[in-house]
This record gives structure tokens, sequence and C-alpha cells, in this order.
């Protein structure tokens, strides 16, 4: 029991928000403005803040180095964007595309840029 409430607590977080992004990205395309590149700007800002909180949720289970756990980290969360693009080619309404995965992934290393500036952010983290 005590290995699964370790496995829950270590990943549970993680988990849980890719389970958010999926259900978002299952939903069919809305609209917040009327001018096309508004909506754009504002759901590919979104885009990179949802990827780079993953990052971050993905650093807590790791129990590798944390040069190795950046590295997890980052490919993780990359393939899962990765992921969320393809399973949205088949969603009504939306698209996958490689653009998305690369503004994902400025999400995520921007993150990680953050974290490498405030260590004590890490030291909570790890």
């Amino acid at each position: 029991m005590k290995k699964l409430q370790r496995f829950l607590f270590l990943w549970g977080p993680a988990i849980l928000w890719m389970v958010v992004i999926f259900a978002f990205s299952s939903r069919p395309r809305i609209t917040v403005a009327e001018t096309p590149i508004v909506n754009f700007v504002i759901f590919k800002f979104l885009h990179m803040i949802e990827y780079g909180i993953l990052f971050l949720l993905l650093l807590r289970p790791s129990h590798l180095k944390k040069g190795r756990a950046f590295i997890f980290a980052f490919l993780f969360a990359v393939v899962y964007a990765v992921s969320d693009e393809i399973h949205q080619t088949y969603v009504p309404t939306r698209e996958g595309r490689i653009r998305d995965v690369l503004i994902d992934t400025a999400g995520i290393a921007i993150m990680y840029m953050y974290i490498k500036k405030r260590p004590r952010l890490l030291k909570r983290t790890l």
C-alpha cells in the first residue's frame, strides 16, 4: 500500500495534469475573440503554459539526478505534446500540427530556464 501511496503522491499531479490536457484537446475548437490572430495568440500562449506546468510536474517523480531528471521530464513532455497533436487529428474541428508541438516545446524550454534561474524552486520540486 505504501508503494501505491508513494506512486500517487509523486506521479498523481503529472498524471492528473495530462488528463486535463487530454480533456481540453478533446473538445471542439472554441474562440474567445472575434479576430483570428487574437485567438491564435491566446491559445498558443495557453499551450506554452500548460506544457511548462507539465514539465515542472514531471520533475517531481524523477528518481534521477538533477541533469537527467531535466532530460527525462523534457523528453516525456515533448512526447506527450506529440501524442496530443496526434489525438487532435481525431477530434472534429481540431487538427494536429507540428507547429503546436514546437510551441509546446517552447513552453517547456521557458519553464526549464525559469527553474534554472531559481534553484530554490527546484529544491521544492525535486
